[in-house]
């Protein structure tokens, strides 16, 4: 299914009640899989959250989890930790095409029984599950925070607990808080200190816990940059969201401040409110290491601004559903845009036009589509595969109509 963005605006306050953080949710259907009493609330309706769902409560013995990499790297620690368990777990071709070496060598170094059925160091993978009792790991530390999340997750179910070594600079520190207190809320002993993780053995929970997930802080970032795009005075209130979060994300609030864009905590609400027309004397320098899901929205609001920006922190951009540093590329030069990209960083030159009706490719990538469609707040566009958002944000196209967005296929 291809979208018509048509030209349009907002309306001037809308209401907006957006589903559960898919980071949270995928982290607390792990943990609910190893201790049962835990209850969750505003569980996220992603395809991701779901094919989380699938795996952890049905009996097959392949799992196919698509394009969800959180899923294969989370269900790979789960899989290897369940003694007498044999599953096979595949998904996409780009999903065979995304490295989970450095987990599986983690695993393997703590016991576990691990093959690649296809090509070494991807999907598909084979395990055959046993109790782990080795205790202590190391991994370099920029890689990609869901290998260290897939492991602390499943370490309190370890016979003695784990000991985690991280090597150099960590990468996405935010995510690897959000696991360890999401640990500490069903009572999981932690500690992180000089790049050092333990956790402590927990058996079993003596008492039911619910916990409620928040809203998720990435979906928020595509209307910050709706915003950012709109007059002065537009507002638009997003729930459920917490002033203390645990999601890195939560930085949107600050980093759009830069575009004139207020947040108001309220009643687990907040307001986002276009208060200023900002007149940029330089462009927008941001290190994202800490929060790099959301550079897509930074750079494509940065070229509907007429503004450059220079992103870094950006490396594990290269191995998600497609690489994003390459798409983002592609898909503004085609507007019109001139970008220069390196492994880790994208540098953008202010565009002195915005040619209209571009049809943007997706890659398979729900961010690349709900990246781009504010830029019809400034030009009509095409969204090619716009269901593609379905993986983490089922209702957004539904969302932006009630904004105000004209929409056709």
């Amino acid at each position: 299914m291809h979208l018509k963005l048509h030209h349009a605006q907002v309306n001037k306050a809308s209401k907006i009640t957006i589903s559960g953080s898919k980071s949270e949710s995928n982290r607390l259907l792990l943990l609910q899989a190893l201790y049962p009493k835990i209850k969750i609330t505003n569980l996220s309706n992603s395809d991701d959250s779901q094919v989380m769902q699938n795996a952890l409560s049905g009996q097959a013995n392949v799992i196919d989890i698509h394009h969800a990499g959180t899923a294969m790297r989370f269900l790979t620690a789960y899989f290897a930790t369940q003694p007498q368990k044999e599953v096979v777990l595949t998904g996409s071709e780009r999903m065979k095409e995304r490295p989970i070496k450095i987990l599986v060598d983690a695993l393997k170094s703590l016991g576990a029984h691990i093959t690649y059925l296809e090509n070494e160091g991807c999907p598909p993978l084979k395990i055959l599950g046993k109790e782990l009792v080795k205790d202590k790991v190391t991994l370099n530390a920029n890689v990609s925070s869901q290998y260290i999340s897939a492991l602390l997750l499943v370490a309190p179910k370890l016979k003695n607990g784990l000991e985690l070594t991280l090597k150099g600079e960590i990468t996405s520190v935010p995510y690897i808080k959000m696991t360890l207190s999401l640990l500490e809320q069903i009572g999981v002993k932690t500690t992180f200190k000089d790049n050092i993780i333990t956790i402590s053995p927990k058996p079993s929970l003596d008492n039911e816990i619910d916990i409620v997930v928040e809203s998720d802080w990435s979906s928020a970032s595509y209307f910050y940059s709706i915003l950012a795009l709109s007059p002065v005075g537009t507002k638009i209130t997003l729930a459920s969201y917490n002033a203390n979060s645990l999601q890195g994300d939560s930085v949107l609030a600050t980093i759009y401040e830069q575009f004139g864009v207020q947040t108001q905590f309220k009643s687990h609400t907040i307001t986002l409110e276009k208060t200023a027309e900002v007149m940029f004397k330089k462009g927008i320098e941001l290190n994202l290491v800490n929060c790099p899901d959301i550079a897509q929205t930074i750079a494509v609001t940065c070229f509907g601004l007429g503004v450059s920006c220079e992103l870094t922190g950006l490396h594990t951009l290269r191995i998600k559903e497609t690489d994003r540093l390459q798409a983002l590329k592609n898909e503004l030069e085609k507007l019109g845009g001139e970008l220069t990209i390196t492994n880790e960083s994208l540098t953008l030159q202010p565009s002195k036009e915005m040619r209209p009706n571009t049809a943007i490719e997706t890659y398979n990538d729900h961010r690349m589509a709900m990246a781009f469609a504010p830029l019809a707040l400034k030009t009509a566009l095409v969204i090619k595969d716009a269901a593609v958002v379905t993986k983490s944000y089922k209702a957004f196209w539904d969302d932006l109509k009630q904004l105000g967005f004209k929409v056709s296929q």
